[in-house]
C-alpha cells in the first residue's frame, strides 16, 4: 500500500466498495489541497506546448522591439505601489514586468545573464533569441525534427564566431582614443545619461585604461569590478570626476 504526506488518512491496497474508494479518493485529493498539493490541472504536450512557448516568447520580444537602438522609444513603468520607472534597457524592463510564463522565463534570465557578462546587448539578445525560436517552430511544423534544428543552430554560433573574429574583430590595443571614445559614447546615447555622454564617454575610456594589465599569456585585460563607482546625491551628473586610485 502507500502512505500519503498527511498522517490522518491512509490507504491500502485492498478491495473496497466504489462509493468508500470514491470518498477515499476525495478525502485525500483534500488533504493535499490543503497542503498546498494537488493532483489537478490539465496536462499539455507537443505542439501545443511549443506554440505556447513561441508565443509567450514573442509578446516579450515585441514589448522590446521598440526600445532597440539609437532612436528606441523609452518605456513607463509603474509598479503596484505607484513608482514610475523610465527606461529603454531591456534588463531593468524584464525586471519590472513580472513574467510567470515559464519560456518567458528563459529570456529574462538571459537578459540577466548578458547584462552581468557584458553590461550591454540586452535588448538585443533577446529579440535574438525570439526569432530563433520563432524560426525554429517553424521548421518542426515541417516535420524536421527539433535534434536537427538544434545542431544546425550550433553549427552556425561556430561558424559566426569564426567569421566575426577573423573578420570583424579588432584588438582594443590597437584602437586610438578618439575611436573607444567614440564607441562608449554609441552604447552611451540610449542610457540615462546620454545627454552628457561627451564627458562620459572619455570618463569611461580612462577609467578602463587606468586597470589595465597583461595576463600571463601576454593579452592584456581590463577587470570592470576594479573600477568602483561612489555616488553623492545633490550634484549635477556633469560635475562627476574621475578619481585616479
Amino acid at each position: 500500500g502507500f502512505r500519503p504526506i498527511s498522517g490522518e488518512i491512509e490507504q491500502r491496497s485492498c478491495r473496497v466498495p466504489g462509493s468508500a474508494a470514491q470518498s477515499s479518493h476525495t478525502l485525500l485529493a483534500a488533504a493535499m489541497a490543503d497542503m498546498g498539493l494537488t493532483l489537478m490541472g490539465e496536462r499539455e504536450t507537443g505542439a501545443d506546448v511549443r506554440s505556447a512557448n513561441v508565443t509567450a516568447v514573442m509578446a516579450l520580444s515585441n514589448i522590446l522591439k521598440s526600445s532597440l537602438g539609437p532612436q528606441g522609444l523609452d518605456k513607463m513603468l509603474v509598479d503596484d505601489i505607484g513608482d514610475v520607472t523610465i527606461t529603454n534597457d531591456g534588463a531593468t524592463i524584464l525586471k519590472q514586468l513580472e513574467v510567470e510564463h515559464p519560456a518567458a522565463k528563459v529570456l529574462v534570465e538571459l537578459a540577466n545573464l548578458q547584462d552581468t557578462e557584458v553590461g550591454d546587448g540586452t535588448t538585443s539578445v533577446v529579440i535574438l533569441a525570439a526569432e530563433l525560436l520563432k524560426r525554429a517552430n517553424e521548421l518542426v511544423k515541417n516535420n524536421i525534427h527539433p535534434t536537427t534544428i538544434i545542431a544546425g543552430y550550433r553549427l552556425a554560433m561556430r561558424e559566426s564566431i569564426k567569421y566575426i573574429q577573423a573578420n570583424m574583430s579588432v584588438a582594443v590595443d590597437k584602437l586610438e582614443q578618439d575611436v573607444l571614445v567614440s564607441i562608449a559614447k554609441t552604447t552611451l546615447n540610449s542610457k540615462f545619461v546620454g545627454a552628457e555622454s561627451d564627458i562620459f564617454s572619455k570618463m569611461v575610456v580612462d577609467a578602463m585604461r587606468s586597470v589595465k594589465i597583461n595576463g600571463p599569456d601576454g593579452k592584456a585585460k581590463y577587470p570592470v569590478s576594479q573600477v568602483n563607482l561612489i555616488k553623492s546625491h545633490g550634484q549635477s551628473c556633469s560635475e562627476s570626476v574621475l578619481v585616479a586610485g
